[in-house]
């Protein structure tokens, strides 16, 4: 995983015990690249789809939300932690095996809010879904 240099030791400790929480590790997220203003996961459709046999909406959301939800973690620092207040998708496109990538772009990096766009793709490079996530910076007591 690629990590800015100047980014809090303690959360750089956290996301690689956690790998992102309990919910990526079940779908298989894997982070590439993380920091405030650009980040990229993958994630594989097998195991992550709907009885129909496409990637689950669901799932682009989770991805989506992770990394605008660490992105934002990032930003906030030391002694602050995000918290998602709005998120939305449009899936564009369904994938029904290999793997999706997620690349994560800031659109706000403000003292308390932060907005992300994360544009999901299949291995062919075309869009399967666009999400956007609003994250509230908090201190942490």
């Amino acid at each position: 995983m690629q990590l800015p240099d100047d980014l809090d030791p303690e959360l750089v400790q956290r996301l690689v015990d956690t790998r992102g929480g309990e919910l990526p590790v079940k779908m298989g997220i894997e982070f590439l690249e993380l920091s405030a203003s650009h980040s990229v996961a993958r994630m594989p459709v097998a195991g992550n789809r709907q009885v129909v046999g496409l990637l689950h909406g669901g799932a682009y959301v989770v991805l989506g939300e992770s990394l605008g939800s660490i992105s934002s973690a990032i930003h906030g620092g030391p002694g602050r932690y995000a918290v998602g207040i709005e998120i939305n998708a449009t899936h564009s496109r369904s994938a029904t095996e290999g793997w999706v990538t997620a690349t994560c772009e800031a659109l706000v990096l403000g003292r308390t809010l932060c907005t992300h766009e994360i544009v999901v793709r299949d291995e062919a490079g075309n869009r399967c879904s666009t999400v956007r996530m609003t994250n509230l910076l908090r201190d942490a007591r």
